[in-house]
């Protein structure tokens, strides 16, 4: 490893850590074929989301506070989550002494794919992947970290997965009716609106399913999640990956 390459942070969502921890170790071992010098820190925690959500934003002083001294000694700080890294560019209260370091994180956060291709320039993937991908782009990533374009922006279409994932041999990347439509997990939404957001998801699910997709990916497991129990109970063969599963099977 070469001593100046840039020390990563890898920060796992809790619902990565307790229900997907295949995900973080996959983000770990692409960063780490892709030359990055990557540390794990022990003592992270929830970065507060939840409790913002649901309108708890002033009790996440705590959290927010521990995350900035968790990760605040690294060059970056990259996450398979579009969702959580938002809340921390976005949403952390500001903590009182730490402006400096808040800041920093603020700038040097990335979502997996963003930071794949923003950070390391990374445009072309070199791989096999012989399936056919449905791609499904969460809220807080697409129109709130801009990782790709949303359909009523009449801007020039982009999308930072799709530019890893289909130069790989055999993927058979499918494009939607509804490129941008929300899932309706919406994280305490799916809690406090049960029935519209599981009709959402239906919705979501069957625009996948319509085009018979095979595997359904995103950079969301809270979403994937969402959708894999629809589909489990609709006795559905789809499966389920995350984007970092993909690259890294794909990538030897």
């Amino acid at each position: 490893m070469n001593p100046s390459t840039p020390h990563i942070g890898l920060f796992i969502p809790c619902y990565v850590d307790q229900f997907y921890p295949n995900v973080a170790i996959a983000t770990l071992e692409l960063l780490e074929k892709l030359g990055c010098k990557v540390s794990y820190p022990l003592e992270q925690t929830c970065c507060g989301q939840p409790m913002a959500n649901a309108g708890y934003e002033r009790d996440t002083v705590g959290t927010s506070r521990h995350f900035l001294e968790v990760f605040g000694g690294f060059d970056y700080i990259v996450a398979p989550s579009g969702s959580c890294v938002l809340h921390v560019k976005e949403h952390f209260p500001p903590i009182p002494s730490m402006e400096k370091t808040q800041s920093e994180v603020h700038n040097r956060i990335f979502e997996l794919t963003e930071f794949v291709t923003d950070i390391l320039k990374i445009n072309r993937m070199e791989g096999t992947f012989p399936h056919r991908v449905g791609y499904h782009a969460s809220c807080h990533g697409q129109r709130g970290l801009r990782l790709a374009s949303s359909s009523e922006m009449h801007i020039s279409p982009f999308n930072k997965a799709k530019k890893l994932l289909e130069n790989l041999e055999g993927l058979e990347w499918v494009e939607l009716s509804r490129t941008d439509e929300c899932c309706g997990f919406g994280g305490t939404f799916s809690v406090t609106e049960e029935a519209l957001s599981i009709q959402m998801g239906k919705d979501r699910l069957e625009d996948h399913q319509e085009k018979q997709v095979e595997i359904l990916t995103g950079g969301d497991m809270s979403c994937i999640m969402h959708l894999q129990g629809i589909a489990s109970r609709q006795g559905s063969p789809m499966k389920f990956m995350h984007v970092a599963e993909i690259l890294n099977q794909a990538i030897q």
